[in-house]
C-alpha cells in the first residue's frame, strides 16, 4: 500500500511541475490518483498517465509547499528522485512543509474536482514571474494552514468605498494582461472560499449584535443609512465572515483598552443647553446619540469597534522592557532573541573547483574558434531555432555565420559615417537590440562586433516609450557613449515610429542610429579587406546590463580572456565534444524524460556561471538535497529539520564549483568575513571566467569584484581577489553548491531575513488564482521608522468582488504569519495590466516600489497592517505617581529653572492723557464723543468695489442708537437687564444696534445670521444661541426678518418659538427720555458667544469695567489716537474681532475701516487696496482673510504693483487668533507681498480665548516678534526644549504678539494645578482686568467650570486669583529688552487642552500631525485628525481623481509613523470642503468626528489599518 502511494506521488508530482501539462490533464490525473484516499472519489475520465517534459521559466526557481497530512503517508522517497533545472542563481526546487490537523473535517478541504471553466492558454515563455511558483501540492498547504485559522476568525472591518469607486474597478473598466504575464489557467481549483458565510441572515444579524454591544441595548436597529455609503450593502457579510478569526501579531497591543471617558469621549453640550436639546446636524441626516451623548451610528462605529475588537486581543511577544528617559523617545531597537540560532560550524574552507586543462589545439580567442569552424566546416550546423510545436524553423551553419559576421564587421566599421569621420571605431561601444525570438541575427551581430573590435551591448527591444527602467538602460547607453543601435529588420519595422516614420528618441536615452544588420542591408567587404584575429586579452569584449534593487542598471564588463575561459569552463565542465549535437527528441515525451539529463545551474551577472551539476550515467546517484527549517534560514543558520516540521524549505544542489574556480561564501553585511559551515552567506567566487568590473563606476567596482574574504582572524584567504555573486547560498557536503535565494530579493525585518520570492509563493497559494494574476505580483520593502516592511502588489482579475478580494487580502496576510513568523505592513490591488512591465513582460519591481512610495500606484484595494508589524515603537509612557506642586517647585528652584511667570506693562504705571478714562462706561464715552467731536468719523464700511458703502460720526452714531432705545423700550417694552439677540451682517447696522441696547440699558449679543444658501445647517445654530442666552427679543434687518419666518426656515426650526422680532430698517423719530446708566460698572455690559474647535458653544459674560478695561489695553498696545485709521478685516461677533469692529473706535476715537471679510470672496484685493489706498499703519485680519489673500493674489503682485497697490506704510498687521500661530502661512503671507513693500516684521499674530477675548496683540513698539524651534518629540511629554533650525523633529513655534498692559501670565500644570519652570508645557492662566466674569448659563450651574474663571495655584503665590484658558504653552525670557528696559517674556501657545490627544501615555497636538499628512502627497488639501476610543482616525481632503484616495492610505500611515511614532487606525479619504472650517479659519475636528460616526461625510473610501 505504502509504496503504491509512493508511486502514484512522484507521478503526480512530476506532471504537477512541468510547463505544458494542460491543467485540465493535471486535474484529471490528480482526481485519479488522490481519490482513492478520499471519502467520495469524484468521477474521473481514466485519463492516461502522460509523462512530460519539463520547462524551466528563466531566471526562476520553483517552489513547493508540502502538507504533512493529505492523504499521502511519506514522499520522502518520491521526493529523493527529483531533479529540476533552474538557471539565474535561484535554488531549483522548494518545498515548504508545515504540519496540519489530520482530523480535518472533509467539506473544509478544498474539493478536488476539476473546474469546468478550466482553460489553457499557451504561454510566452518570456522570463514572466509565473510558472516558477506553480505548485498544486503547495496550495493545499496553506490552504490547510489557512483551515487552522478558520476556527478563529477575526472581525476586520471591510474598508469602505464609495460606489463611484467600486465601478471605475469593475469588470469591464479594463483589459486582462497579455499573455506574456502568464495567466495559464487562473481558475484551475475551484477551492471553497473557506470563510465566506453559508447564512446570509447570520452575515446581517452581525452588524446589529455589535451595534447593541455598543449602544447597550437590546432594541437599537441597525441604521438606515449603513447601506446607502460607501461599497454595497453586501459588504458588511464581512462582519460575519471574521468574526471570530484571530490574527496572531507580533507586538504589543496599542493602548485600546485603557481610555477613560473623560478624555477620549469627551461630549461638548452649550452651557445652559435645554433638557431636550436637539441633536446637531450634519448635513440632513439626525445624529443617534450613545448612551453618553456620543452620536455615532451602527455602521461606522461597528466598523471601528470591530477594528478595536481585534487590536485588543493579546499579541505574540510583548514589548521588551528598557529605559526611557522623559525626554526621549527611544525607539525600541530589535533585541536579539535569546533563543534564536546561532551558527556553531567550524569556519568554512574555500571549495577549489577541478583543474582548468586546456587542450593544446583549442582556438586561442573565439573570433579564431569562429574563423576555424567557419573555413573547417562551413556547412556543421552551428544553431538551430525551433518554432513552439518544437519543429525547426532556421538552422544556421558555421560558414553562414562566419560570412555574416564579416559582412557585420565590416559594415559597422567603413559604412557608417564618412571615411574621414567613421562613426565607429575599434573600442567604441555599440548597442545590440534584438528580440529573443531571433538567435541567428543576434548571434551574427555579436561575433561581428567581436571581429570589428567594437564591444557589444545587448539589451531589451523597447515597446515603447515608456517602459518601465528604459530611462535606467538609456542611461547605461548614454554612459557607455553608445551612437549606434544593431537591430534586426523585424524589429526594426516593430519599433514605435513619430509620423514622419522616424524612431523617436527614448525616454532618457542618447541619440542613435538604427542600423539593420540583415544581410541585404549589409556591404560584401572587398576581398583585401580581412579582419584582425588577435589572441584573447584582457579588452572587454561585451558589456552585460545588471539591474539592481533600487532600479538603476549597470554594465558588467566582460574581457576577451574571460569570455574564451567561460567557454572553455563550460566544455570541460559539460564534457562537450567536437560535433556533438544535443538531440531535441531525446528530451521529448515519447521516449521518457530520464531525471539525470537535468542539469540545474547558478549564474549572476557579475560571475557569469557560478556551478553546474555534472552530467552522470549512474541513474541511482541522487541529487544532493537539503530539508532547511524556514525559521534558521531567516537567522542565516542552516538547520537540517526533520520533514514534519511546520516550515521548511526543500533545496537541491545546483552541481560543483565551475573548473578553474574557487569558491567561499562570506557573511552578507559588513567585512567579508568567512562564513562558517552552517553559515548561509553571499557566494563569492575567485576566476578569470566572470566579469571584470561596472562599467565607469570605480568604487562600486571595488566593492563588488575586487573582495578578499578573510579568515576569522582577520588573514585575507587569497591574494587574489574575488567576486561577490549576488546569490545566497553554501557549500555543502562533497562540495555541492546549495543557492538558497539572491540578495537582491532579501528583505531584513526585525532582524530576520525574508526572501521575496519565498513571500510571493505563498500568497500565490492562497486560492490559487481567483483573485489575482498568478505573474503579477510584486513583493519588496520599504524603510518605515527604522526597519524594512514588507509590501505585496498583486494585479487584481476584473471579475473578482470586493469582498472576495479583501477576503483573498486578509487569508493570505494569516498564510505568511503562519509560515513566515513575519506581518505583511501593506497588501495592495491594482487593476489588471497596471503594473509597470518589463522590456520581457515581468513585473518591473524598483519601479512599483517607486510608484507606491509617491503614491501614484492607483490600487483599487488596499489592507494595511501597521500593528501587527510594527514592533518597534517608544514605549507607552507611564505617568510618574502624583508628585506634589511644592516638590516640583523646589526642584525647579534647585536646578536654576525660572518659574513661568510675564507681565504686560503695568497699567497704573502709565502716564497718558486719556479723557475717556474718566467715563466708567462706554456708553458715557460715545455721548461725550457726540458733544466735543461730533462730526470726527468713527466707522467707515466699504463694499465690494472698494467705495465706502456707508459711514459714521461721532452724532450719527449717538443719534441712531438714541432712536434704537426708544424703540427696545416703547415697541420691545424690554426691561433693564433685558437680552437681546443682535442678528446682522457685518456692517454699520451692528455697531449702532449694539450702543442703542447699552442706551436702552439692555444686554446685547452678537449673532452671525444665517447663510441664505444654506439655512438648514446655519439656522440651528441662530436659534440655539438665542435660546441659550435667553434673549427677550430679536433685532435685524427687514431682509433677514423675513429671512427668519421663510419656509425654509420653517423646514430647519420652529420659527413659532422666535422671541419679538424687530426690524431696525423703520426706526422712531423720537428720542429716548433718558439714557440708562448702569449702576454698577461690574453688572453685565454683553454676552459673547462663540462655538469652541472642539464644538463647545460657550457665551462669556463681559462686564462694563472689564470692557473699558480691555478697549484701554488695546488703545495704549497699539497707541491708537483720534488721528489713526485702522483697517479691519474680521467678523464682528465674538472675541476680539468683535471689540475691534464695535468698541475701540468709541473708546480710541480713532476711524475705523470696516470691510466685511465676506467681501473678499468676490474681491480678494479688496483688503490690501484698502490699506494702500488709506495709507493705514495698522490693520487687523482673520487666518481666512490671510490665506484668501495667499491663495488668490498669488500670481496678481505684479497687476497689484501696477495698480499702485503700496504697503510700505503697514506698521503692523495683527492676525485675530485663538490658536497657535500659523507660521508657514504668516511667512508666506510675508515673503508673497514683500515685492508690494510690505515689512517682514510687520505680520504678527495675537492670542485671546474664551476667559480672555485678547491677552497678547503685537502692537507698535517693543521687540519684534521670535520665533523657536522646539523638540516635537519633547513637547510630547510635557517639555519644551529648544533645538537648532532644521534638526529633526524640530517645531517651528512663532510667538504670539507682546502680553498686553495689565495683564499678567504664569504657566501652571493642568493636573496638580502647580506653577511650572520655563523648560515645561502647561497651561496657560492669566490675570487681569479685563478677564471675562464667567460663562453664562441658564440654571447658574458653575461648579463645573467654576475654576476656569476663578482658579488659585495649590502652591506659592496661593492668593491671586487666575483665569484657565484652556491652552497649552510656555513661556520664554529672551535676550531682546522691551519699551521700558526690561528683558522681554515671549509667550508661546502650542495648542487646546481640548484638543490634545492622549495617546501612548504622551499628549499629541493635532495641527503637528495634520501638518505632516498635508506634506505627505500633493493630492492632500486639507487634512483633519481625532481620536475615538484611542483610535487614532485621520480625515483628509483629496484634490484629484477618486482613484488616487486609496494611495494616500499607505503615504498617511508612513508620515504619522515616521514623525509622530503613531499608529493611524483609520484613514478616510473625503471630497474637497468635508472638514468642516468656522468663521475663524479653526477646524471644527468634534464636529467632523460627530459626522464621521455618524456616517454624514459621504467618503470616497474608509481604510481600517489593521
Amino acid at each position: 500500500m505504502i509504496n503504491s502511494v509512493h508511486s502514484d506521488h512522484a507521478e503526480l508530482r512530476f506532471p504537477s511541475l512541468a510547463g505544458d501539462i494542460t491543467q485540465k490533464g493535471y486535474e484529471k490525473k490528480r482526481s485519479k490518483l488522490i481519490g482513492a484516499y478520499l471519502p467520495q472519489p469524484p468521477t474521473a475520465n481514466g485519463a492516461a498517465v502522460v509523462r512530460c517534459r519539463l520547462q524551466h521559466s528563466e531566471g526562476a526557481p520553483r517552489r513547493t509547499f508540502r502538507s504533512a497530512h493529505i492523504g499521502v503517508c511519506d514522499v520522502r522517497e518520491a521526493a529523493a528522485r527529483e531533479r529540476v533545472a533552474s538557471t539565474a542563481g535561484n535554488r531549483p526546487l522548494f518545498y515548504f512543509r508545515f504540519g496540519v490537523d489530520q482530523a480535518l473535517p472533509q467539506e473544509r478541504r478544498a474539493p478536488v474536482t476539476p473546474s469546468s471553466a478550466s482553460r489553457y492558454h499557451r504561454r510566452r515563455s518570456s522570463g514572466s514571474r509565473d510558472e516558477r511558483y506553480r505548485s498544486d501540492v503547495h496550495t493545499e498547504a496553506v490552504q490547510a494552514a489557512l483551515a487552522k485559522h478558520k476556527e478563529r476568525k477575526m472581525a476586520v472591518p471591510m474598508p469602505s468605498k464609495r460606489r463611484s469607486l467600486v465601478v471605475q474597478t469593475s469588470m469591464d473598466a479594463y483589459t486582462p494582461p497579455d499573455t506574456s504575464s502568464g495567466s495559464e489557467d487562473e481558475g484551475s481549483v475551484q477551492g471553497d472560499s473557506q470563510g465566506t458565510p453559508t447564512s446570509s441572515q447570520g452575515s446581517i444579524n452581525m452588524e446589529h449584535w455589535i451595534s447593541q454591544a455598543i449602544h447597550g441595548s437590546t432594541t437599537s436597529t441597525t441604521s438606515s443609512s449603513s447601506t446607502q455609503s460607501g461599497g454595497s450593502g453586501a459588504a458588511h457579510r464581512l462582519a460575519d465572515v471574521m468574526a471570530q478569526t484571530h490574527i496572531e501579531n507580533h507586538s504589543a497591543p496599542p493602548d485600546v483598552t485603557t481610555y477613560t471617558s473623560e478624555h477620549s469621549i469627551q461630549v461638548e453640550r452649550p452651557q445652559g443647553s435645554t433638557g431636550s436639546r436637539t441633536a446637531p446636524k450634519y448635513g440632513n441626516a439626525e445624529l443617534m446619540e450613545t448612551g453618553d451623548g456620543v452620536p455615532v451610528s451602527s455602521r461606522v462605529s461597528a466598523k471601528i469597534q470591530q477594528l478595536v475588537n481585534t487590536l485588543k486581543r493579546p499579541k505574540r511577544p510583548p514589548l521588551r522592557e528598557f529605559f526611557v528617559d522623559d525626554f526621549e523617545e527611544l525607539l525600541e531597537v530589535q533585541q536579539p532573541d535569546p533563543n534564536q540560532p546561532k551558527p556553531e560550524g567550524a569556519q568554512m574552507l574555500a571549495m577549489r573547483g577541478e583543474q582548468l586543462g586546456v587542450v593544446t589545439n583549442w582556438p586561442p580567442s573565439l573570433e579564431a574558434a569562429l574563423q576555424r569552424w567557419g573555413t573547417i566546416s562551413p556547412k556543421a550546423p552551428c544553431l538551430t531555432t525551433m518554432d513552439t510545436n518544437g519543429k525547426p524553423l532556421y538552422i544556421l551553419t558555421y560558414g553562414k555565420l562566419w560570412t555574416r559576421s564579416m559582412k557585420v564587421a565590416y559594415s559597422i566599421l567603413h559604412k557608417l559615417g564618412t571615411k574621414q569621420e567613421p562613426m565607429v571605431r575599434p573600442g567604441d561601444r555599440v548597442a545590440l537590440v534584438f528580440p529573443n525570438n531571433d538567435p541567428a541575427a543576434f548571434m551574427a551581430a555579436f561575433y561581428g562586433c567581436l571581429l570589428a573590435e567594437v564591444v557589444p551591448v545587448p539589451i531589451e527591444v523597447p515597446l515603447t516609450r515608456k517602459d518601465a527602467g528604459s530611462q535606467q538602460i538609456g542611461f547605461l547607453l548614454g554612459s557607455c557613449g553608445v551612437t549606434v543601435a544593431l537591430t534586426s529588420d523585424a524589429c526594426h519595422k516593430g519599433l514605435p515610429k513619430s509620423p514622419t516614420g522616424e524612431i523617436p528618441q527614448f525616454k532618457g536615452w542618447p541619440k542613435l542610429l538604427w542600423f539593420v544588420t540583415e544581410s541585404k542591408h549589409l556591404s560584401k567587404p572587398p576581398r583585401d579587406w580581412f579582419p584582425h584575429i588577435k589572441d584573447a586579452n584582457n579588452d572587454t569584449a561585451y558589456i552585460e546590463y545588471k539591474t539592481c534593487k533600487d532600479g538603476s542598471v549597470l554594465g558588467v564588463t566582460v574581457t576577451r580572456t574571460a569570455l574564451l575561459t567561460h567557454c572553455q569552463a563550460l566544455t570541460q565542465a559539460c564534457g562537450y565534444t567536437e560535433g556533438g549535437v544535443p538531440d531535441p527528441d531525446s528530451l521529448g515525451p515519447c521516449k521518457g524524460l530520464r531525471q539525470e539529463v537535468i542539469c540545474p545551474c547558478a549564474s549572476s551577472p557579475e560571475a557569469l556561471t557560478v556551478a553546474i551539476r555534472r552530467p552522470t550515467d549512474d541513474s541511482n546517484q541522487p541529487p544532493g538535497r537539503g530539508v532547511l527549517s524556514m525559521h534558521g534560514l531567516t537567522y542565516g543558520v542552516i538547520r537540517v529539520d526533520s520533514e514534519e516540521k511546520l516550515s521548511v524549505l526543500t533545496v537541491q544542489d545546483v552541481g560543483l564549483v565551475m573548473p578553474g574556480a574557487i569558491m567561499c561564501s562570506v557573511k552578507p553585511d559588513g567585512v567579508p568575513q568567512l562564513c562558517r559551515t552552517d553559515e548561509i552567506g553571499e557566494l563569492c567566487v575567485c576566476a578569470v571566467a566572470t566579469g571584470t568590473s561596472y562599467y565607469g563606476l570605480s568604487g562600486m567596482t571595488k566593492n563588488t569584484f575586487e573582495v578578499f574574504p578573510m579568515t576569522s582572524s582577520g588573514a585575507p584567504i587569497s591574494e587574489y581577489p574575488f567576486i561577490r555573486t549576488g546569490l545566497l547560498g553554501f557549500v555543502g557536503p562533497g562540495g555541492l553548491v546549495f543557492v538558497v535565494g539572491k540578495m537582491d530579493g532579501l528583505m531584513v525585518v526585525s532582524g530576520r531575513r525574508h526572501n521575496a520570492d519565498d513571500i510571493v509563493a505563498t500568497a500565490l497559494a492562497v486560492e490559487p488564482m481567483k483573485f489575482v494574476y498568478r505573474g503579477r505580483i510584486a513583493v519588496f520593502s520599504v524603510t518605515v521608522l527604522h526597519d524594512e516592511r514588507i509590501v505585496i502588489v498583486a494585479e487584481q482579475r476584473p471579475d473578482s468582488t470586493e469582498e472576495d478580494s479583501f477576503q483573498w487580502m486578509s487569508r493570505v496576510l494569516q498564510a505568511i504569519d503562519s509560515i513566515h513568523q513575519v506581518g505583511v505592513y501593506c497588501l495592495a490591488l491594482v487593476p489588471a495590466n497596471t503594473l509597470p512591465k518589463t522590456p520581457l513582460g515581468g513585473i518591473h519591481l524598483s519601479e512599483t516600489k517607486q510608484l507606491f512610495l509617491e503614491g501614484s500606484l492607483h490600487p483599487c484595494n488596499v489592507l494595511m497592517c501597521p500593528h501587527t508589524c510594527v514592533t518597534n515603537l517608544p514605549k507607552p509612557r507611564q505617568k510618574q505617581p502624583e508628585i506634589g506642586p511644592a516638590s516640583v517647585m523646589v526642584g525647579n528652584l534647585v536646578s536654576g529653572k525660572r518659574i513661568a511667570q510675564a507681565s504686560g506693562r503695568d497699567l497704573g504705571q502709565i502716564e497718558d492723557n486719556d479723557q475717556a478714562r474718566k467715563f466708567l462706561f462706554l456708553s458715557e464715552v460715545l455721548q461725550w464723543r457726540a458733544q466735543t467731536t461730533p462730526d470726527h468719523v468713527l466707522y467707515t464700511l466699504l463694499n465690494c468695489r472698494g467705495a465706502i458703502a456707508n459711514s459714521l460720526t461721532c452724532v450719527q452714531l449717538h443719534k441712531r442708537a438714541e432712536k434704537i432705545a426708544v424703540m427696545l423700550m416703547e415697541r420691545g417694552h424690554l426691561q433693564d437687564g433685558d437680552h437681546v439677540a443682535l442678528v446682522y451682517p457685518p456692517g454699520i447696522d451692528l455697531i449702532a444696534a449694539f450702543y442703542g441696547c447699552l442706551y436702552a440699558g439692555c444686554v446685547p449679543i452678537t449673532v452671525r445670521p444665517p447663510h441664505p444658501q444654506n439655512i438648514a445647517t446655519t439656522l440651528p445654530t441662530v436659534k440655539m444661541i438665542v435660546e441659550v442666552s435667553r434673549s427677550a427679543c430679536l433685532m435685524t434687518t427687514q431682509l433677514i426678518c423675513k429671512l427668519l419666518r421663510s419656509r425654509e426656515a420653517a423646514a430647519a426650526v420652529d420659527v413659532r418659538t422666535w422671541p419679538l422680532i424687530l426690524d431696525t430698517d423703520d426706526l422712531p423719530k423720537k428720542r429716548p427720555a433718558q439714557i440708562c446708566k448702569p449702576c454698577n460698572p461690574d453688572t453685565l455690559a454683553y454676552l459673547d458667544f462663540s462655538v469652541s474647535t472642539t464644538g463647545m458653544l460657550a457665551g462669556v459674560k463681559m462686564s462694563h469695567a472689564a470692557t473699558s478695561a480691555f478697549c484701554r489695553s488695546i488703545k495704549l498696545q497699539c497707541e491708537l489716537y483720534p488721528s489713526r485709521e485702522v483697517a479691519i478685516c474680521l467678523d464682528p461677533y465674538c472675541g476680539l474681532g468683535f471689540v475691534l469692529w464695535c468698541l475701540c473706535s468709541v473708546y480710541s476715537g480713532h476711524q475705523s475701516i470696516l470691510i466685511p471679510p465676506s467681501e473678499l470672496e468676490t474681491n480678494p484685493a479688496l483688503w490690501l487696496l484698502a490699506v494702500s489706498q488709506y495709507k493705514v499703519r495698522d490693520t487687523f485680519c482673520s487666518y481666512s482673510v490671510m490665506e484668501l489673500c495667499t491663495k488668490g493674489l498669488g500670481s496678481q503682485t505684479e497687476s497689484l504693483k501696477a495698480r499702485g497697490l503700496d504697503l510700505s506704510r503697514v506698521r503692523t498687521c495683527v492676525v485675530v487668533a485663538e490658536e497657535r500661530p500659523r507660521i508657514a502661512l504668516t511667512q508666506s503671507f510675508s515673503k508673497l507681498f514683500k515685492d508690494l513693500g510690505l515689512h517682514p516684521r510687520a505680520v504678527s499674530t495675537s492670542f485671546g480665548c474664551r476667559v480672555n477675548l485678547a491677552i497678547c496683540l503685537q502692537g507698535t513698539s517693543g521687540p519684534d516678534p521670535t520665533t523657536v524651534y522646539v523638540d516635537m518629540r519633547a513637547l510630547r511629554h510635557d517639555r519644551v526644549r529648544l533645538v537648532e533650525r532644521g534638526s529633526p523633529h524640530s517645531l517651528p513655534l512663532m510667538e504670539s504678539g507682546k502680553i498686553l498692559p495689565g495683564v499678567r501670565i504664569i504657566i501652571a500644570n493642568p493636573e496638580t494645578k502647580g506653577p511650572l519652570g520655563d523648560s515645561h508645557l502647561g497651561e496657560i492662566w492669566v490675570h487681569s482686568a479685563h478677564n471675562a466674569s464667567g460663562y453664562f448659563t441658564i440654571y447658574g450651574d458653575e461648579s463645573l467650570q467654576s475654576d476656569h474663571f476663578n482658579s488659585r495655584l495649590s502652591f506659592g503665590d496661593t492668593q491671586t486669583i487666575w483665569a484657565r484658558t484652556g491652552y497649552l504653552g510656555f513661556l520664554r525670557r529672551t535676550e531682546l529688552t522691551d519699551a521700558n528696559g526690561e528683558r522681554h517674556d515671549a509667550l508661546y501657545v502650542v495648542g487646546a487642552l481640548d484638543e490634545a490627544m492622549e495617546l501612548r501615555g504622551m499628549r499629541y497636538h493635532p495641527i503637528d500631525i495634520e501638518t505632516s499628512v498635508i506634506r505627505a502627497h500633493k493630492s492632500v488639501t486639507e487634512c483633519a485628525v481625532f481620536t475615538w476610543t484611542n483610535l487614532l482616525v485621520v480625515v483628509v481632503e483629496l484634490d484629484g481623481s477618486e482613484q488616487e484616495a486609496l494611495d494616500l492610505v499607505p503615504l498617511v500611515t508612513n508620515v504619522v509613523l515616521e514623525e509622530h511614532y503613531l499608529i493611524v487606525g483609520v484613514v478616510v479619504v473625503v471630497d474637497i470642503g468635508v472638514i468642516p472650517i468656522n468663521s475663524r479659519g479653526e477646524k471644527q475636528r468634534m464636529h467632523l468626528r460627530d459626522g464621521f460616526l455618524a456616517d454624514q461625510l459621504d467618503p470616497i473610501y474608509v481604510a481600517y489599518n489593521m
